[in-house]
């Protein structure tokens, strides 16, 4: 019989098929994927898959003279060769790059690119989808009609809503509300909804990071977590009592702490995931402690997808100086979820099978 040990060297063994879709073309993504995927060890675990224009990449490569980033164009996820760098052209027109710029037409290509890989994603072509920075507001002018990636991809799942969760080596930050205007948290944060992200949360951090029982932080939205009251209701009136009631059910979530003194102490050292109420209270922190090296990952649906923690960023755009770091990690975070899903199959799987015969007449006679 195969220990747990057995099993888990065995599902680290496979290559994870990773889809990459490209992003806005005309900001950094094309440049931390090549450096994300330039050191050839990585291709010792996965094969990437990249949806987009491998003549984006060509154009990329001679800007900045960055000759390290080996590829081959492939027509179709099934044709990926493992240990090499695949790319499929989403589109073939040749197309004029306005480099540090948000226009319709990278827009345009990010959308397609995006479409084309969540489809094989769906399909089960691709084991995991990992996908560069795009611009929102470039992608809206060509029918992206969601905030970002979490919004698409839980609709993709027919799910009204998932999980965004931001993950560094010793943080992990979940947000009740994302992308939405500051002015409609307080009315979005209700009891119902900070339980069904607690649950979420929780069931997560074990399917997906493999901790059996983990302790969940929840912060408050006031200053000073609301200070009984005096500074805001919604701790006593929300945030408290859905905090109490996952703890009936075994749920071990605490809180509400204040934001700041929470992120200012080595208490987050103590828990295994931070649920913060709104945007920029999570992130803001998260990306001051962990910028050049955090993963953006959507949680609750049933397909694993991993981003950078960082935008377009077009500033920088062509000139060698984004990191690749943040996309590296997204890339193994995204193997390692999946191989944790298919360990837990694999432990979980019943490994007798029950044989159902018909009664003979010796069976018979013997009773």
């Amino acid at each position: 019989m195969k220990t747990n040990e057995d099993i888990k060297e065995t599902s680290s063994k496979s290559d994870v098929r990773v889809g990459i879709s490209i992003g806005d073309i005309n900001g950094i993504s094309p440049e931390i994927i090549m450096k994300a995927l330039s050191d050839n060890r990585i291709l010792l675990d996965c094969t990437p898959i990249i949806y987009g224009s491998s003549k984006v990449f060509s154009f990329y490569k001679k800007t900045m003279d960055f000759n390290e980033f080996v590829y081959q164009s492939v027509e179709s996820a099934e044709k990926a060769k493992r240990k090499k760098v695949n790319i499929i052209n989403v589109w073939e027109e040749d197309l004029e790059l306005n480099v540090g710029e948000a226009t319709e037409m990278g827009g345009k290509y990010a959308f397609q690119a995006l479409e084309r890989a969540t489809q094989d994603l769906a399909s089960g072509k691709v084991d995991v989808l990992v996908t560069a920075p795009i611009s929102k507001d470039a992608m809206n002018k060509v029918g992206f009609k969601f905030p970002g990636h979490t919004e698409y991809l839980a609709d993709m799942a027919g799910q009204e809503d998932a999980l965004m969760l931001m993950i560094a080596p010793g943080l992990r930050v979940g947000l009740v509300t994302t992308h939405i205007p500051l002015k409609d948290v307080s009315s979005t944060i209700t009891a119902a909804r900070i339980i069904d992200k607690i649950k979420g949360f929780n069931a997560s951090l074990k399917k997906d990071f493999g901790i059996q029982r983990p302790k969940i932080a929840v912060l408050g939205i006031n200053p000073h977590a609301g200070e009984n009251g005096k500074m805001g209701t919604e701790e006593q009136e929300s945030i408290l009592p859905a905090i109490n009631k996952v703890k009936e059910e075994g749920i071990l979530a605490f809180g509400p702490f204040p934001a700041d003194g929470f992120f200012g102490s080595n208490a987050r050292s103590s828990y295994d995931g931070v649920l913060a109420m709104y945007h920029d209270q999570g992130l803001s922190a998260f990306k001051a402690l962990s910028f050049d090296e955090g993963v953006n990952f959507t949680a609750g649906l049933l397909i694993i997808r991993t981003s950078p923690d960082h935008g377009t960023a077009y500033d920088i755009a062509g000139k060698n100086k984004a990191s690749g770091d943040s996309m590296r990690n997204a890339i193994y975070l995204a193997m390692d979820v999946y191989r944790n899903h298919q360990l837990e199959k694999e432990i979980t799987a019943n490994p007798l099978k029950i044989e159902v015969r018909e009664m003979t007449a010796r069976d018979r006679r013997r009773e």
